[in-house]
């Protein structure tokens, strides 16, 4: 046997087992616009997908390949998936098959390793009902509608593949921020003139810009992202409220107008498809400016607010260069409501109340800016009269007036202040100004 034709063999033999690959789990997730199946695999494999009618089905084929647990299909999250199943057409071939409530148009693509997972084949169904997608388009404020609700976008981070940081428990960072962010929404929803609404409903996962996306795309005044820091210290606690830094403002602002798509990028409500490069970058920068000024106050409140209710991890707003910060037309905070890696903290963060307390502070930072600077044609511009601010500390009667755009006077005459001393915690009338 020559050396050459032993080399071709060891080659061929390398090239089989190389394709060759176990899965060795199965998860699926469902959001507005699609349902996503992914299976793990131990190796990178090659596979051929096609889909069967009568009824609807999508078959994938692995060559070589082998199950190592049964697949499961968790229905709660099952979305146009009916059922999974599996077996050998040949000897050589693994066959998975996704029975389909209807029919759908399909992507896949095949994941590296990263973090916690290692390889993954990943199949999209997007089912062409459109049902899910309508869900999205009621949500859509008409910003022309006059007395219209503010609307705040609510974003529970990470999800569905991702999920966050973990505690000592176990308890998963994606679990409770969407648990937050459901009760901020019902928080919010209760005030008079303001409207959340959820990027995420469910167990899925979103890009991060497509965060953001969603956000401009409800026509949101604000964009809040909740999260569950964690650490490598236990012990350190508290909530913490952050922007986006100016750095990670400036390289945003280069990508959108280096971006050959950003001719169909709205920015306060100017396309930027038929202006110069000079304007088109005028416009950006005001915009962006009067967004991060919008984001700074917004977080100062809410800061403030959660400071009453319970412990921060700093006394001031942190800027990071958190990408889901960086709408260029929607302000942007993003809130730690507490560090999952603290046992206390995990256990709290798992709470009802907790939950429930974390998100009627947050409402009330929001409602206290807003009430200070309502967007023109809100219900909340025309209906200030009787606003309330919850006094936080640092607060001065002067500032507070300043804050409103009203006399030092008139605030003291609607709420029967002498003086000028003023108590944390305390609810001030605001006047009409």
């Amino acid at each position: 046997m020559s050396k050459r034709f032993l080399i071709t063999i060891v080659l061929l033999l390398t090239s089989l087992q190389a394709i060759a690959a176990e899965v060795s789990g199965f998860r699926v997730w469902a959001d507005p616009l699609k349902t996503r199946a992914v299976l793990d695999l131990d190796r990178k494999t090659s596979y051929k997908l096609f889909t069967l009618q009568n009824p609807h089905r999508v078959v994938v084929d692995l060559k070589g390949s082998s199950i190592e647990t049964p697949l499961v299909l968790d229905e709660e999250h099952a979305g146009v998936i009916r059922g999974v199943r599996y077996g050998n057409p040949d000897a050589d071939t693994l066959r998975v098959v996704f029975d389909l409530k209807e029919s759908a148009e399909l992507k896949s693509f095949l994941l590296d390793p990263t973090g916690q997972y290692g390889h993954r084949l990943v199949v999209d169904l997007f089912a062409k009902s459109n049902g899910q997608k309508a869900t999205m388009v009621k949500r859509v404020a008409d910003i022309d509608q006059p007395n219209r609700d503010v609307v705040i976008a609510i974003d529970a981070g990470h999800g569905g593949e991702d999920p966050g940081a973990i505690g000592r428990k176990k308890t998963r960072e994606k679990v409770v921020v969407l648990q937050i962010a459901r009760e901020l929404k019902k928080a919010i929803d209760a005030e008079p003139g303001m409207r959340g609404v959820l990027t995420r409903d469910g167990d899925y996962y979103i890009p991060l810009r497509g965060r953001y996306d969603k956000a401009r795309k409800a026509r949101a005044d604000l964009f809040v992202s909740i999260h569950a820091d964690a650490f490598k210290n236990p012990k350190v606690q508290g909530s913490s409220v952050f922007v986006l830094s100016p750095r990670g403002a400036s390289s945003e602002f280069a990508r959108l107008l280096a971006d050959s798509e950003n001719a169909s990028d709205l920015v306060g409500g100017v396309t930027l498809s038929d202006k110069d490069d000079m304007l088109a970058s005028v416009l950006l920068d005001l915009s962006q400016s009067a967004t991060q000024e919008a984001s700074n106050k917004v977080a100062s409140d809410i800061l403030g607010s959660l400071k009453r209710t319970g412990r921060t991890h700093k006394n001031y707003v942190g800027r990071a260069n958190f990408m889901v910060l960086k709408s260029p037309d929607v302000p942007s905070v993003l809130v730690e409501t507490g560090f999952i890696s603290n046992p206390g903290e995990e256990k709290r963060l798992t709470e009802k109340e907790f939950q429930q307390r974390t998100a009627k502070a947050i409402t009330s930072g929001v409602r206290n800016y807003f009430y200070s600077s309502p967007p023109p044609g809100t219900w909340i511009a025309a209906n200030r009269d009787g606003a309330r601010h919850i006094v936080a500390r640092g607060d001065t009667l002067g500032g507070i007036a300043n804050q409103y755009s009203i006399s030092l006077s008139k605030l003291r005459s609607a709420n029967n202040i002498r003086g000028d001393v003023i108590h944390v915690g305390r609810e001030l009338v605001i006047p009409t100004s």
